[in-house]
């Protein structure tokens, strides 16, 4: 008749092993880690749509960015008024520019890609979407360069050109990828491991509390015979019903001659989940360019530390992520816009006030200056 060693093992045991059995206790050891596959929906999935650290942070970099306004300059000029700013204020009658924006910034972190796409009607651009990037697939031509796009949806695949017709029908923005000549590597792959590991201990602590927060045993079962099988589930229903879960926790156990429940205790390395926890949030954090302390994560988080830290959140990682989404915008939009080129309007960033006060005042104390030099490294 099998016990549990054959249940558990898979093989029988024979008679003369089963008296040698009657206090086994099976500890099972270390496996092979599993990691997360590595793809855009796989990612997003375990990512952005359930780690609360990934989401945050694409959240954080994504609506700052927005707030850094897009304005058009011509032969040195800023000007408030273009058909460029109103395009880009209107995409589209889906979305506004800012929401368009921020799907750009999010596909980038976390896609590491960002496509769009120009409706043109008589050779002008009236509307620009943003396009899913694992529906977009690279065309190349013989040379091994890219020729077009292709963008599949609904069960139907459209070609999007990279002529330049004034302009072309798709700008596909990248971050630098070591290893691909054509595809971007986003901030949330070199994060991967430190988001399973976030997620994993997440896991392991949900199954704890669903267990009454307390680690498993082993019922050792110390009769010279063995278990029948409708003791074995009969013992496995009454366990499973009456004492596992957070509703039964501190219920006593009754058992009946011949058992006796040994409990394991946790290591000390097993208790310290939550340093564990807080350090891979960390190494999240550090992917996207997001200090610490602004998402709440425990270390030295004074005042002064937090406004530092806020300030280089937006100089080391907002604002060069716009400027370089305006330069490529740039690139695309400005055959079709008479040459216009857009520039991020840093000057209004509210995070970023201190620091433009202190530029004020020196320069203005430079007596060595003319005004008009004055005014020139002002940009005013």
């Amino acid at each position: 008749m099998p016990n549990w060693f054959s249940r558990l093992s898979g093989r029988a045991v024979a008679p003369a092993e089963r008296k040698g059995l009657q206090g086994f206790v099976s500890v099972a050891g270390p496996s092979e880690a599993s990691w997360s596959r590595r793809g855009f929906v796989s990612l997003a999935n375990a990512g952005f749509m359930k780690n609360p650290v990934v989401y945050r942070c694409v959240r954080m970099v994504a609506e700052a960015a927005t707030r850094v306004p897009l304005v058009v300059e011509e032969g040195g000029r800023k000007l408030t008024e273009h058909p460029l700013t109103a395009l880009l204020a209107r995409p589209n009658s889906r979305v506004g520019g800012a929401e368009l924006l921020e799907q750009v910034y999010a596909y980038l972190l976390t896609a590491g890609n960002a496509y769009l796409e120009a409706a043109m009607l008589d050779g002008e651009v009236k509307a620009i979407y943003c396009l899913r990037p694992d529906r977009v697939r690279v065309a190349l031509g013989r040379d091994g360069h890219p020729v077009g796009y292709s963008y599949t949806a609904g069960g139907r695949t459209r070609n999007l050109s990279l002529e330049a017709r004034p302009v072309a029908e798709v700008m596909h923005l990248a971050l630098f990828h070591p290893l691909d000549d054509h595809y971007g590597m986003a901030p949330l792959e070199a994060a991967a491991q430190s988001l399973d590991i976030h997620n994993a201990a997440a896991d392991w602590n949900k199954a704890l509390l669903d267990n009454a927060a307390r680690p498993s045993g082993a019922l050792v079962y110390t009769a010279d015979t063995g278990l029948t099988e409708a003791q074995f589930n009969r013992l496995k229903g009454e366990l499973e019903a009456n004492f596992q879960g957070a509703r039964n926790a501190g219920r006593p156990l009754v058992l009946e001659g011949g058992l006796d429940w040994k409990p394991m205790a946790l290591t000390p390395a097993e208790l310290d989940f939550v340093e564990l926890k807080n350090a891979a949030a960390r190494e999240i954090a550090l992917a996207f360019g997001v200090p610490p302390m602004l998402l709440g994560i425990p270390g030295d988080n004074t005042y002064a530390n937090y406004a530092e830290a806020n300030r280089a959140f937006w100089r080391g990682t907002v604002i060069p992520l716009v400027m370089r989404v305006a330069d490529d915008l740039s690139f695309w939009l400005g055959a079709g816009f008479g040459g216009a080129k857009l520039v991020a309007e840093v000057d209004g960033v509210e995070a970023l006030a201190e620091d433009r006060a202190a530029l004020w005042a020196r320069i203005g104390g430079a007596e060595f200056l003319s005004d008009a030099e004055k005014r020139a490294m002002l940009g005013v």
